[in-house]
């Protein structure tokens, strides 16, 4: 998915596995896992030509918002693992989810608060960095 989410083109299972320097995939180990992604939902993929181009279906960010809602699914007290992942979250990331809050509040709609976190979130990092 890191290569998905890198490119801003759709990619063949060739500039794939071009991509995937570290890693000596076979040609067909790296179709057959395009090919689950795609099924899965995490890759969108067209025909071009003989060969399928694959592109990730949502921004990481998306993904990783999915993984955080499962997870919140997973326990008897979504309070009390809400007032947690708070409490463990650095202050940059605290601040991020205050502001996305406060958007919240104003009734800004949720996926514009997440990209709002998200970009308070890399704008504190920048500051946090001297940038």
């Amino acid at each position: 998915m890191d290569v998905l989410w890198e490119s801003q083109d759709p990619l063949t299972v060739r500039q794939v596995s071009g991509k995937l320097t570290e890693r000596d995939l076979a040609h067909t180990t790296v179709m057959t896992v395009l090919d689950r992604l795609a099924k899965k939902g995490f890759a969108r993929r067209e025909r071009d030509g003989r060969a399928w181009r694959y592109r990730a279906a949502e921004t990481r960010e998306a993904y990783v918002t999915e993984l955080m809602l499962n997870a919140l699914e997973q326990t008897g007290d979504r309070h009390a693992a809400l007032a947690r992942f708070a409490r463990s979250v650095s202050e940059t990331e605290a601040a991020a989810l205050r502001r996305a809050l406060e958007a919240l509040g104003q009734g800004t709609p949720r996926d514009g608060a997440r990209s709002a976190a998200h970009a308070d979130g890399q704008s504190a990092a920048r500051e946090d960095a001297g940038d």
